[in-house]
């Protein structure tokens, strides 16, 4: 019986290595297979240029909003009836072109009395000069301090006064632009009482004055008459060009300054708007490479240049940037082939070619 039952075990203890045999077998097949499709089958293809000192276009950019220069409120001097308003907002006027008008009736009106007043005033001073034996046709021979006392008790300077004021009140019921520009801000219409309140205000913005704050640490990187370009949040390819006219010298408690900068106005920048505000300066012999060859590996900044085929691994130190470029300050010298395509599965010593172009031409810079 002992027997009987020690064929089956037997059997079973046979089977079960056997299988795992082939697991075993079939395992090392797979790594193996694995490593082969890992390995690399192909050349990385680059395109590389000659590093050489050149002028870099330092550029900072920074958020800002633009203010018109030039912006006045206008108003009627005497509060009245509008009568007629000739503009809207929006619309672009000259200097001294009408912009509203108040009724006028009344203020003719006094103006009528007040000439009618002067009249009378005038003849009351002639009977004074008569009375003193002076002929009021020849004025020039009635002494100073007659003709003071005469126009006194005549009440004709008193009179004078008052029709003057009646004269510029009624001129100042048509409301002209003081300056040209565009209408903005005008809320009343015809018939409406004119207030205390602006009826609207006029902006010249042939000039915009743009502010901005940059971090202290480029402040040393900012002079007075740099070139910006100045773009709105809406439109960033539509930009204006000016220059830097104030710089503040007082850095606040977020570690920025203020800076001012004067551009072209029209009709793409409004008063008020916010904007895209970038810094443009020349920095003469630098080494300037584009961002795209420089990458990342362990954390650090890595160059790639080409030696006899091969990608060389260069740590380099980044100084100034702008929107497409870096300046190197460490870790690269002048002639070097620089990579700036293919380069970012490489590795140190890793067997490169160089990317042909069409018509056989290749990369500026390489050779």
């Amino acid at each position: 019986m002992n027997r009987i039952f020690l064929i089956p075990i037997i059997t079973v203890s046979i089977l079960t290595a056997g299988c795992a045999n082939k697991v075993s077998e079939g395992s090392s097949e797979n790594t193996a297979t694995n490593a082969i499709s890992d390995s690399p089958d192909k050349t990385a293809e680059v395109t590389v240029i000659r590093l050489e000192p050149t002028v870099f276009s330092h550029e900072i950019v920074s958020n800002g909003k633009a203010s018109a220069r030039e912006k006045v409120d206008v108003n009627f001097q005497t509060p009245g009836i509008i009568s007629d308003i000739y503009v809207k907002n929006g619309q672009r006027v000259a200097k001294g072109q009408r912009i509203a008008t108040l009724d006028t009736y009344k203020l003719e009106n006094q103006l009528q009395k007040d000439r009618n007043a002067v009249a009378s005033a005038r003849l009351e001073m002639q009977d004074v000069l008569i009375g003193q034996g002076y002929d009021p046709e020849h004025p020039e021979q009635v002494p100073e301090e007659v003709m003071r006392l005469a126009r006194l008790r005549s009440g004709l300077g008193q009179a004078e006064l008052a029709f003057a004021a009646s004269k510029r009140s009624l001129d100042e019921a048509t409301l002209t632009a003081p300056v040209s520009g565009v209408v903005a801000n005008l809320k009343l219409n015809a018939h409406n009482l004119s207030g205390s309140e602006p009826l609207c205000r006029i902006i010249n913005d042939g000039w915009m004055d743009v502010e901005f704050s940059v971090i202290e640490s480029e402040l040393a990187l900012l002079s007075i008459d740099d070139a910006v370009s100045v773009s709105p949040f809406s439109d960033p390819s539509n930009s204006t060009t000016g220059r830097i006219t104030e710089i503040n010298p007082m850095v606040d408690e977020n570690g920025m300054v203020k800076v001012w900068a004067s551009v072209e106005g029209g009709k793409d920048l409004l008063d008020g708007m916010n904007v895209r505000v970038r810094v443009k300066r020349k920095v003469d012999e630098a080494l300037v490479v584009p961002k795209s060859a420089v990458v990342l590996r362990s954390g650090r900044q890595v160059v790639f240049t080409l030696q006899d085929s091969k990608a060389i691994w260069n740590y380099v130190a980044t100084g100034l940037e702008n929107l497409d470029q870096y300046t190197i300050t460490e870790g690269l010298t002048a002639g070097d082939s620089v990579i700036v395509t293919g380069n970012l599965n490489l590795a140190h010593e890793a067997p490169v070619v160089l990317r042909v172009k069409n018509e056989g031409l290749r990369v500026k810079g390489e050779e």
